[in-house]
């Protein structure tokens, strides 16, 4: 493995005892691990030849377990070997939400990314019948989500994600599109519209669309309006994304015994409630033969080969995987959903001197794609054969889905006789992590991103390392003919491509996955805004289940830095992000384990003065400084006031464990600010702050913004914050204000703050 290679294998997916103590020595170590856990699920007397098959396929990276499997096959830990969930559909009553919440911190504790319809939830405003109140609106309950997601870490070092939908007929769909507008707002969300057949004919033929909520018609808007509205949003935030989702439900092989409203965090795996998906890829890009000659060809036996051995190795870890919740469980094994892919599709297809989006191109991805479905459908009919159907087959209503129609008439044949062991089989998954394990090839069908560039590697200390990163078809052509040898037309990256590249490659692959694509279509910046919007127009035209673009923005930041030594005859532009993976987020740093603290750290002590109570609060941050950014390391909360001495040890240990682990520490400012005193709070400085625990979460995100973790915010401009969080004047003592009508007037009488001007009472 090269040096990033090995990092990542060390960081993610090596076994280590709890002490740090490698257990795995070496990466072949970690395959021996994870073929030996999914053979668990065969017969004793074939485990053994099992094992050694599914060793055989893990060699040289030529089949790629989705990062859950590889880190957790094998070590007893209680964690689940799925990528993908769908929770529950959410009732519309306060106390079925918060349980699907617990729901879902159960799932992402055990490091599933999991999928939420928020759909089912009235709109902002409806009565809400016998208690006399307003709803808050689904936003509002994913402002929930979004904090339990921003608390848990998800398995280990990794947060959760999720994804959110609603459909485009929900009265609060505007709001849901212009979410992300604010770039504090659902961070760990991924957002799509749920996009439906009649919507997109009603903005074909420009008519009035009705926003809807249980029969009742809230408001009505012409459908162009909506859908510019939802492409403005993504031309200028790069969200929400878009799911087609009656196409989904149509070309469902699954369709008659069960509804899917929601898809996993990346969109590629649409699934029902309580569904559950575990992924894997085949590495094109190491089943070509005789590379950048004229006899480059990809081995399609070889393929078929390899995807009947993968077939049975997603298979049986549904049966050796934990589920967190009986219900997901139930479902796995109703269904046996499995999702195998590709990756390393577009270095292939430069092994073979094709250039990625040329009509040649697409045609060798519909004869790979094909090669994997049919060896996919037959490996699972005749894993049926051996160790039965999925337990909801029903032979004449699979047989009549749209998917198994497509297939050679032999195939069908088996299905017909024996059943399928899987529901569903294939799926393209984002590969990010896995593929430069696998030597930084090209992740899913995503085109080459940058040949050669600069990574920041994160160290275990927290510290980083720079590595010279460069993709594995390139690296094999300088081998090859040299350094000094100009790129043929053939190696392209994703910034000279045009979006209709990207979108003839998704709608090519599409027509041979049974669930669905994660794909990003980038666009160049200077993109017009109505050529933009042509673009999601386009993808439902050409049958694609979904649609994800990304557009460079003010909002959107470059994570790999393009090496200054560029290849002879061509100039490398810098590389964004796609939307769907964040490497990096603005310098954040995360790490495996909390930093050790150095004899002597830098900081600042603030005062904070709360009216009710007699002795003021100091708190002190001090900070390290790490890579040449300054970032917050403890904390500490002091008073005199006694009674709270519990809460501020607790809330100094809780905080200063968060802050050693680092990673995007804002969460805990919002979590602070977002207290509300149920006696009520008290007015700073001319401002309302609502507890005492919010006074401490802006006297926390104030110092992240003076030592430059944290951007400075409008609002921040002047020292008017500072004051306000002090809550003292120059001139003297800070007046009293009640908390219902701002007066003066307030003062402690009979042991109880009351105002003379309104007779509120904080004691009833």
């Amino acid at each position: 493995m090269n040096p990033l290679a090995h990092q990542i294998w060390d960081m993610k997916y090596r076994l280590k005892g709890p002490d740090g103590t490698p257990v795995d020595r070496t990466i072949e170590d970690t395959w021996a691990r994870v073929a030996l856990a999914a053979a668990q699920a065969e017969a004793p007397e074939r485990r053994r030849e099992t094992a050694l098959a599914f060793a055989d396929a893990l060699t040289q990276h030529r089949f790629l377990p989705a990062g859950r499997i590889l880190a957790g096959a094998g070590t007893a830990r209680k964690v689940t070997l799925f990528n993908c969930f769908v929770m529950g559909r959410i009732p519309d009553d306060l106390g079925g939400i918060f349980s699907h919440l617990r729901e879902a911190a159960l799932t992402m504790q055990q490091g599933g990314g999991i999928g939420y319809d928020f759909s089912t939830l009235r709109p902002s405003g409806a009565a809400v019948e016998g208690v006399g109140a307003d709803a808050s609106g689904p936003i509002s309950f994913m402002n929930v989500w979004d904090s339990m997601c921003a608390t848990i870490m998800s398995a280990g070092t990794r947060r959760g994600a999720m994804m959110g939908t609603l459909r485009c007929d929900h009265p609060d769909i505007e709001a849901f599109i212009d979410a992300k507008r604010d770039p504090a707002r659902l961070k760990n969300f991924n957002l799509s519209v749920l996009v439906t057949d009649a919507f997109m004919e009603a903005v074909k033929e420009d008519r009035i669309w009705d926003l809807t909520f249980g029969g009742k018609i809230y408001r009505s808007l012409p459908a162009r309006e909506l859908w510019d509205r939802i492409t403005r949003a993504t031309y200028e935030v790069a969200e929400p994304g878009v799911i087609f989702i009656d196409r989904i439900n149509a070309l469902n092989n699954l369709s008659y015994c069960e509804t899917i409203d929601s898809t996993n965090p990346c969109g590629e795996q649409p699934l029902p409630p309580y569904g559950a998906c575990l992924l894997g890829s085949i590495n094109l890009s190491q089943l070509v033969d005789h590379p950048f000659t004229d006899d480059a060809h990809l081995d399609t036996d070889a393929l078929a080969k390899l995807t009947r051995t993968a077939i049975r190795f997603l298979d049986n870890t549904i049966d050796v995987s934990r589920f967190p919740l009986q219900a997901q469980q139930d479902e796995a094994h109703a269904k046996r959903r499995i999702g195998l892919g590709v990756t390393g599709l577009a270095d292939a297809l430069i092994f073979c001197r094709t250039r990625y989006g040329s009509a040649q191109s697409l045609m060798l991805i519909e004869e790979w794609m094909q090669v994997l479905r049919n060896a996919s459908y037959e490996a699972s009919a005749d894993l049926a054969r051996e160790k039965g159907a999925f337990p909801l087959f029903d032979r004449d209503a699979y047989l009549s889905r749209p998917n198994i129609a497509q297939l050679p008439q032999h195939i069908r044949d088996k299905i017909a006789l024996h059943g399928m062991r899987n529901g569903l089989v294939t799926s393209i998954t984002p590969t990010g992590t896995i593929s430069l394990l696998a030597g930084n090839v090209s992740s899913g069908i995503e085109p080459v991103f940058a040949y050669s560039y600069k990574r920041r590697v994160l160290m275990p200390d927290g510290t980083h390392r720079e590595e010279q990163v460069a993709d594995h078809a390139f690296e094999h052509f300088r081998d090859m003919f040299g350094a000094e040898t100009a790129l043929p037309d053939y190696f392209v990256n994703a910034q000279e491509l045009q979006p209709h590249d990207h979108l003839a490659v998704q709608a090519a692959a599409q027509k041979y996955i049974d669930s669905s694509i994660s794909k990003t279509i980038n666009c160049p910046a200077e993109i017009s805004f109505d050529a933009f919007k042509d673009v999601y127009r386009t993808a439902y035209e050409m049958g694609c289940k979904g649609c994800t673009t990304y557009r460079p923005s003010a909002v959107r930041g470059a994570v790999l830095e393009i090496d200054s030594v560029t290849p002879p005859a061509q100039i490398l532009p810098p590389v964004l992000a796609p939307k769907r993976e964040t490497l990096e987020s603005g310098g954040v740093v995360y790490m495996t384990k909390p930093l050790d603290r150095p004899g002597a750290l830098p900081g600042h002590t603030y005062k904070v003065r709360w009216p009710d109570l007699d002795h003021a609060f100091y708190i002190t941050i001090n900070d390290i400084e790490q890579d040449g950014r300054r970032r917050p390391f403890e904390i500490f909360i002091n008073s005199k006031n006694m009674e709270h001495y519990a809460w501020t040890v607790a809330l100094t240990r809780m905080i200063s464990a968060v802050f050693r682990r680092g990673g995007d520490v804002n969460f805990i400012v919002e979590e602070l600010k977002a207290v509300f005193d149920p006696r009520g709070g008290q007015w700073m400085g001319g401002r309302y702050v609502p507890s005492l625990l919010a006074a401490i979460g802006e006297v926390i995100e104030l110092h992240l913004v003076e030592i430059g973790f944290t951007p400075k915010r409008a609002e921040d401009e002047s020292d008017a914050k500072r004051a306000a969080v002090a809550g003292e004047k120059a001139e003297g003592a800070p007046a009293r204000r009640c908390p219902r009508c701002s007066a003066t007037g307030f003062v402690r009488l009979e042991g109880c703050d009351t105002c003379v001007s309104c007779g509120y009472s904080k004691c009833g």
